[in-house]
C-alpha cells in the first residue's frame, strides 16, 4: 500500500488537462484544474480498495514552453 501517489498533470493538446500516475494504470482527464483534482481522487478510489488507499495524492503540474532564439 503506497502512502502517496503522484500524478503528472499536463495541458492537453485538445484543451483541458490530462493526468497519469507513473507506475500505475491510472489516467484521467478534465477541462479545469479543479476538475482534475476531483477526477484524480475518484480514479484513485476506483483503483485501490478502501484499506489500501494512499493517504496523499500529489499533483505535479508539467508545463512545456518553447522559446525561439
Amino acid at each position: 500500500m503506497p502512502k502517496e501517489i503522484l500524478f503528472l498533470v499536463e495541458e492537453s493538446m485538445d484543451g483541458g488537462y490530462e493526468a497519469q500516475a507513473p507506475g500505475y494504470s491510472i489516467y484521467t482527464q478534465a477541462d479545469t484544474l479543479d476538475e482534475v483534482r476531483r477526477m484524480t481522487v475518484d480514479a484513485v478510489r476506483c483503483r485501490f480498495d478502501e484499506g489500501d488507499l494512499p493517504r496523499i495524492i500529489r499533483l505535479h503540474l508539467v508545463r512545456e514552453e518553447v522559446i525561439a532564439v
